[in-house]
């Protein structure tokens, strides 16, 4: 079992990023934005989508995120300050404005959002080292 390190210079290195936390879960508790240090940063429990048992339910596994350059960030539907608060990451994308800046946008099952200001796209990703058995394989309805 290798532990995963990925960093995200572009969108589409965000865009392989973005694959691998599809389905993470994440305490509201677990994320915040340092202003000082101009970094926002997240652990989560990703779903590991390359664990290769087809017949199992899967791996869970601690990860870090964090973002650089970001100079501010956005909460919407949910409340950044109840802690205990659990959301579901989708995925994340990355708008260009005036480049190399643009918006980082975190996407949660319910509608809720963090956007993120950034004035370059940074983003690093890596696993903590814990796995265990997931308890459901993430299912997704078709389109």
């Amino acid at each position: 079992m290798t532990d995963l390190k990925l960093i995200a210079l572009d969108s589409e290195d965000l865009e392989v990023v973005s694959a691998h936390v599809q389905d993470a879960v994440i305490r509201v508790a677990d994320m915040g934005y340092a202003r000082g240090d101009k970094r926002f940063a997240l652990l989560m429990n990703r779903f590991d989508w390359t664990h290769d048992k087809p017949r199992a339910k899967g791996l869970r596994k601690r990860a870090a995120l964090h973002f650089d350059g970001v100079s501010h960030a956005a909460y919407a539907g949910f409340d950044p300050a109840a802690p205990e608060g659990v959301l579901e990451l989708l995925a994340i994308h990355f708008e260009p404005q005036d480049a190399p800046s643009g918006i980082v946008e975190l996407r949660f099952a319910g509608g809720g959002t963090v956007r993120l200001a950034v004035d370059y796209l940074e983003a690093r990703l890596a696993d903590l080292g814990a796995a265990w058995a997931a308890s459901a394989k993430p299912n997704h309805a078709l389109d």
